[in-house]
């Protein structure tokens, strides 16, 4: 089909191929919520094996050292993005008399791993009340981290903290800033293909070409009417 026969179809078909998208931007505008203002804050750990009292120096040890590290980073990690670790912050806070609920915290939780080095950043939309659930967060991988590694045989790894959490405003979203336009498009893309399929179906002749396709001669031609 030629580019001129698809431009007559939309012409003939304009409405019913914006029909769809005038629905979808209908309902997205009556439903329409501006996403929620969140805050995120993040800390810094570098964790170590507790050193025994007669450690040796070599080199060889020392490289294991590391490397335990290491293992032990990336089993704070796991554990801490756990629902576990989320009931043990929520227990934290309840004792400072804060209410928080497990599921509010795991599911906002990430954690990062570098070497010997663990990032824990939280996002929540209360920016009062994120450094409380960071702290929080922070006393339960120094003080319960031995029930979450069994390897260290029931004795805490060392975590030191290295910054102290500082509350940023994070901007929304690029998907929830183009959600809207995104479903418009594919009410536009959904209606042109009903279009399509319409006209596709319709028996009627609309053009001497529809006549002429059909290997029958044309003996008149009425034009259209110009206003």
């Amino acid at each position: 089909m030629e580019l001129r026969a698809y431009w007559k179809l939309l012409r003939r078909r304009w409405l019913l191929a914006l029909i769809p998208a005038l629905v979808v931007l209908a309902i997205g505008a009556l439903t329409y919520q501006r996403p929620p203002v969140m805050y995120n804050a993040g800390v810094r750990f570098l964790i170590s094996q507790p050193p025994a009292p007669d450690a040796a120096t070599s080199d060889e040890d020392g490289y294991h050292t590391w490397l335990e590290s290491e293992y032990l980073a990336n089993g704070l990690s796991n554990w801490v993005q756990g629902n576990r670790f989320g009931v043990a912050v929520s227990e934290e806070l309840a004792r400072q008399g804060i209410t928080v609920a497990p599921g509010e915290i795991s599911g906002r939780l990430a954690t990062d791993t570098a070497r010997s080095m663990m990032t824990l950043s939280l996002s929540h939309s209360d920016p009062e009340l994120l450094p409380a659930i960071i702290a929080a967060a922070v006393t339960v991988i120094q003080e319960q981290n031995a029930m979450a590694i069994p390897q260290l045989g029931g004795e805490a790894a060392v975590v030191r903290q290295l910054d102290d959490p500082v509350v940023n405003r994070v901007p929304p979203g690029l998907r929830s800033q183009l959600d809207l336009v995104l479903r418009v498009g594919l009410a536009i893309a959904a209606g042109l293909a009903l279009a399509l399929f319409v006209d596709y179906i319709d028996p009627t002749l609309h053009a001497r070409e529809d006549v002429e396709a059909l290997g029958l001669p044309v003996m008149g031609e009425i034009p259209s009417q110009k206003r």
